[in-house]
């Protein structure tokens, strides 16, 4: 198992544009493409509290790779995606890592 860890940072008062959009739209499309989601969670303390930070699970890279692609380039999903971004971008950057659990991990 992998794990991606997605951390968008949104351009200032934009977060909740884009936790609506995954609650509206994307979640829709994870689901449709069997993309497993670990967790959401936005910044409580931190340098910023623009940021949504989620993880997704993976079996490994390849499929990753297969999966976030179809994803990613479906038609409607980058329709939807831009008709919620009408008012202005809503992520100013995106920080992402893969990571692997180690043999103690309680997640595995």
């Amino acid at each position: 198992m992998i794990v991606e860890m997605r951390i968008y940072h949104c351009a200032p008062t934009r977060l909740p544009a884009r936790l609506d959009r995954f609650t509206t739209t994307t979640l829709g499309y994870f689901e449709k493409y069997g993309i497993q989601q670990i967790g959401f969670w936005t910044t409580l303390a931190g340098p910023s509290n623009h940021a949504l930070t989620y993880m997704i699970k993976w079996e490994s890279l390849a499929e990753r790779e297969q999966k976030w692609n179809k994803f990613a380039s479906d038609p409607e999903w980058l329709a939807k995606r831009a008709e919620s971004e009408r008012d202005g971008p809503i992520v100013a950057s995106i920080n992402n890592m893969f990571l692997q659990p180690t043999a103690f991990s309680a997640v595995k």
